[in-house]
């Protein structure tokens, strides 16, 4: 397949309503110390996992939660046996201690290992600290901040709601005769701003270590710029529900280009007005006319329905982001 070689700078803004996007382990929605709402590049990532195995049909995404026959996960050997087999083994000739005879011995082969986990998509997107039976660290050639609310508000409210079964340790009391009360929080309304970044070369020693025809393609890009734009939306649970891909906004450098371009989260701001949203870029817009000459193309997904945009580039392409059909 055709090598991808470009670099792209860009930023991925998701819609929470009412939802809890990424909760901390109390269940809450996370929030920095000055109490701005912000979401992990975990949470993100593991919805574009799980669109590209679930909607996509890729058959080897390696860092998604997978259960034995016994319900419990799958350690990291045994998802890299359940996609390979065997670990591959070779024989190394080694001297006796005070001896000139030489005994074979049998390792792993951690080129062959390193060339069948560059075969998993997300491996090639993301990276991984491989620590099973071998160690085996492995840059990730898309790069995901923190996602962080830049929405003015950052409301959180909580609930109670009530199981339908009782808690069977309460000792004999009226309370026993009861069922249990439980708790959920939510946001109001969020704009997570995510700023990412994809640099190809990142692959380039690893390949080469490994043996690998290619690294980055452009039918990996294609996939990760669909996860991107619709990951979110299609992971529905019932403290997602209400969350959603609401806009990607995608900057691709000529090859040839070594131009750095800086983080995108504080460049972008949303408000609502007349009961739609409004990114504004105007901040952002120096920046990018500022390396125009670098840029090889400007593309915005997003909701025209609902979603207005200001101050982008004229050059830029606009996109449906559900269907990715271009808007006229």
């Amino acid at each position: 397949m055709a090598e991808f070689k470009n670099r792209v700078f860009g930023c991925v803004i998701v819609k929470a309503v009412n939802a809890n996007y990424n909760a901390d382990f109390t269940h809450q929605p996370r929030t920095l110390p000055d109490g701005i709402v912000y979401a992990t590049d975990k949470a993100f990532k593991y919805s574009v996992r799980h669109y590209l195995k679930n909607q996509l049909g890729e058959t080897k995404v390696f860092f998604y939660k997978q259960l034995n026959e016994k319900l419990n996960p799958l350690s990291l050997d045994e998802k890299y046996l359940q996609l390979f087999g065997e670990y591959p083994k070779m024989k190394i000739e080694k001297k006796k201690k005070g001896d000139t005879e030489k005994e074979e011995k049998e390792v792993l082969n951690k080129k062959v290992i390193l060339e069948k986990l560059l075969q998993c998509i997300d491996i090639r997107l993301f990276g991984a600290t491989f620590a099973g039976e071998t160690n085996i660290s492995i840059h990730g050639t898309v790069q995901i901040n923190h996602g962080i609310n830049r929405f003015p508000l950052n409301e959180i409210y909580s609930e109670q709601i009530m199981s339908p079964f009782r808690n069977p340790g309460e000792k004999e009391s009226e309370e026993k005769a009861m069922t249990t009360l439980g708790q959920q929080s939510k946001l109001r309304e969020g704009h997570y701003v995510h700023h990412f970044s994809v640099n190809p070369q990142n692959l380039k020693s690893v390949c080469k270590l490994a043996d690998a025809s290619e690294g980055l393609t452009i039918d990996d890009i294609q996939k990760l710029k669909e996860g991107m734009r619709c990951g979110v939306t299609y992971y529905d649970s019932a403290s997602k529900a209400g969350t959603d891909n609401e806009l990607l906004l995608w900057l691709q450098l000529k090859p040839e280009s070594r131009t750095v371009l800086p983080v995108f989260t504080e460049l972008v701001n949303v408000t609502r007005e007349n009961g739609n949203v409004l990114i504004d870029f105007k901040r952002l817009n120096p920046v990018i006319s500022g390396v125009s000459d670098q840029l090889e193309l400007i593309e915005v997904y997003y909701n025209p329905e609902n979603t207005k945009l200001n101050n982008l580039p004229q050059q830029t392409k606009k996109y449906n982001i559900i269907t990715a059909n271009e808007l006229v």
